[in-house]
């Protein structure tokens, strides 16, 4: 187990779970199989920030076509005495995606519920077509059902930190993937 601390931060420990070269591998392969699903079509990615700003930025790099890039902002929050989970979204309605083929990425698909709300809200502007692009995806805790068709690693339902994901806006700097764990 590793520590990660700095000035004025509490350390945080935590487990590498997926290394700088794993990542590497998995974001290559993404992009090669996206630029064969894609070839001779008119592909917007569009970005869900700012978990993704890493791994998507790494992607479209390995996507060997020509590409519109856009990014749309979703947080999830509880609300009320039931506690029911509500999504926020931002950007969405500015996007000019009709009859383009749209992949929405995140960094982690984890209750689903984010994902779900951004994919009916892209819907409702009738791209060609629509797919999730996720480096993790946390199947066991998902809450909705998602039909994930670009995804790098399935992983359990830990917290995890690194390469774009973040714990209270720090941490997302780092090139691997850590599994927050209890001191």
């Amino acid at each position: 187990m590793d520590v990660l601390e700095g000035k004025n931060i509490s350390p945080l420990p935590f487990e590498l779970l997926l290394d700088r070269e794993e990542i590497s591998r998995a974001v290559l392969d993404l992009g090669k199989r996206i630029t064969d699903d894609y070839d001779q079509k008119e592909l917007v990615i569009v970005g869900v920030l700012k978990g993704c700003i890493i791994f998507i930025a790494d992607l479209i790099r390995d996507i060997k076509l020509p590409i519109e890039l856009e990014f749309v902002s979703a947080s999830s929050y509880r609300e009320g005495a039931t506690q029911q989970e509500k999504v926020e979204t931002g950007g969405t309605k500015e996007l000019n995606i009709s009859g383009k083929h749209v992949l929405l990425v995140e960094g982690v698909v984890d209750t689903g519920k984010t994902i779900s709300t951004l994919m009916k809200e892209l819907t409702k502007q009738n791209p060609a077509s629509l797919e999730i692009v996720t480096l993790l995806d946390k199947p066991g805790s998902h809450r909705t059902k998602l039909n994930i068709k670009y995804k790098g690693f399935t992983i359990g339902n830990n917290f995890v930190i690194g390469y774009g994901l973040d714990n209270t806006q720090k941490y997302r700097n780092l090139p691997f993937i850590g599994k927050v764990v209890d001191k």
